[in-house]
């Protein structure tokens, strides 16, 4: 046991200085953009950003989104920004009365939340992982950092906080410590709609616990407090729609006010063959401008991280067929629960904004796809392994300089 806590000691070093030097460069990226790239700032409120009277080098990291989030932790939700979910403009308002500034709070909180969200990662990752050598958990930290839109983590946007939230739930849930759980699921899911979905880590969790046959399971996880458990990403969702339903008269309002609020989305089904249809006919009709450069980031980030987390999938489960049954009685069996269950989670989030219509702002919700960041750490060969992490950091560069001049990358 005093082992394992040294060598646990010896990694928090590690993982603050992969943190300073992913932070410094972003500093200098931040220093440098203006330098290469003419400033757009075509986004709502960016006049407000003017008005913060801070650094230069720290009011970009409020573009877009961000400023959004000031504005609901100055002055309450008002028309169509019900789309933002309320625990971190919530955070912010309580922090103003230590910083007495928006920008100042945000930033904390969200740089703060990222960094001891890394270290619990580190501890789930060691918990976890099969085949475990002490560079892997590691190595998996570095493939975030270096994630092309990583940077968001540290600006005025949720990243930072439902990352610290999102593997909270998955730490405690590894430990079985159920109430912790719950806890963070309703505040993952106050945070990002996608919480939600955290409800099939915990079900597959529940299954693998039983070890029953599913009548008896089924009374079991009937009982009162698996049920709470499993239900617990719901929570936090169901605070958001009654408030919603109380000063707006429609609970799902963050969901409908997307098209009008000019998120380029539809409050209607629409399937992943019709949204890859419409992006291959933007290739081949649209002029070459930058939006058109932004849809090709989207697309091909959606094909990689999608492509990952498909063969990810496939290394939890095991799939048999009886010989001479010509494909009847077809099994598959469940090798890691765990990982499937975070697998399972993975493909949703970066499938579930896609039924919108819109692969925007996918390469920002990759960050969640947390397998396949271990997929990319469980690579044998170290040349692909370290092309990857180049590659990532050169579309990391380009990316935050364009954001930080007012260019919409995701």
């Amino acid at each position: 046991m005093n082992s394992k806590i040294l060598n646990l000691k010896s990694q928090i070093p590690k993982i603050f200085l992969l943190f300073f030097v992913w932070r410094i460069v972003g500093f200098l990226i931040m220093y440098l953009a203006p330098k290469f790239i003419p400033y757009l700032g075509f986004f709502p409120y960016r006049e407000q950003l003017v008005t913060l009277h801070k650094p230069i080098f720290l009011t970009p990291l409020a573009n877009f989104d961000g400023i959004n989030y000031l504005v609901i932790a100055t002055q309450q939700y008002h028309q169509y920004i019900q789309a933002f979910f309320p625990l971190y403009p919530t955070l912010i308002k309580l922090f103003l009365s230590i910083f007495n500034d928006g920008l100042v709070a945000g930033l904390v909180i969200s740089n703060i939340s990222f960094f001891i969200g890394l270290y619990i990662f580190n501890k789930y990752l060691r918990l976890t992982l099969t085949n475990f050598n002490h560079l892997q958990p590691i190595l998996t930290i570095l493939f975030i950092l270096s994630f092309p839109t990583s940077f968001f983590f540290g600006a005025v946007y949720t990243e930072g906080l439902f990352f610290l939230l999102l593997i909270s739930t998955l730490y405690f849930l590894k430990k079985e410590r159920y109430f912790l759980v719950g806890f963070f699921a309703i505040l993952a899911s106050l945070t990002r709609f996608v919480g939600v979905f955290l409800i099939i880590p915990i079900l597959l969790h529940l299954i693998q616990k039983s070890k029953v046959k599913s009548q008896k399971y089924k009374s079991k996880l009937l009982s009162f407090l698996y049920l709470i458990l499993l239900m617990s990403p719901f929570f936090g969702l169901s605070i958001y729609c009654y408030y919603l339903w109380k000063t707006t008269g429609d609970p799902l309002f963050f969901l409908n006010v997307q098209p009008i609020f000019g998120a380029n989305r539809s409050t209607h089904l629409i399937l992943l063959p019709q949204v890859i249809w419409r992006y291959l006919k933007i290739f081949f009709t649209a002029d070459w401008n930058f939006q058109y450069f932004t849809s090709v980031i989207e697309f091909l980030f959606f094909a990689f991280v999608f492509t990952v987390l498909i063969f990810d999938l496939f290394k939890h489960l095991k799939f048999t067929l009886p010989a001479g049954r010509q494909g009847k009685n077809f099994k598959f069996k469940i090798l890691n629960f765990t990982r499937l269950g975070l697998s399972l989670f993975s493909l949703a989030n970066i499938v579930l904004p896609t039924l919108t219509g819109t692969l925007s702002s996918i390469p920002r919700y990759s960050l969640f796809s947390i397998s396949m960041f271990i997929f990319l750490s469980e690579i044998k060969n170290n040349l692909l392994k370290t092309a990857i992490i180049i590659i990532f950091l050169i579309l990391h560069v380009v990316l935050f300089g364009f954001f930080r001049q007012g260019y919409f990358v995701s």
